[in-house]
């Protein structure tokens, strides 16, 4: 990614190695989260497609993080301990 932390579309490639595909994944959902896509995009999506994403992103974090994980890192609670 570029030093100023903002990700490039040509820096985005899977397949070659997990690093590669970690960083290109990052820059992938910085990309994809940008207010300029989401504000195209989301009014398009239906009902059913919101949902279904929101529930697979919901699922990776139960999976992957811990509760306290969860409201620090997601949700921004620093003052939240288990």
């Amino acid at each position: 990614m570029t030093g100023d932390n903002e990700p490039r579309a040509m820096e985005i490639c899977f397949g070659l190695d997990r690093a590669t595909d970690e960083r290109s994944l990052a820059a992938f959902l910085r990309l994809f989260s940008s207010s300029r896509l989401c504000d195209r995009l989301i009014p398009r999506l239906s009902d059913e497609e919101i949902l279904d994403l929101v529930d697979r992103l919901t699922g990776l974090m139960r999976r992957h993080l811990a509760e306290d994980e969860y409201h620090r890192l997601f949700l921004g609670d620093e003052e939240h301990r288990h």
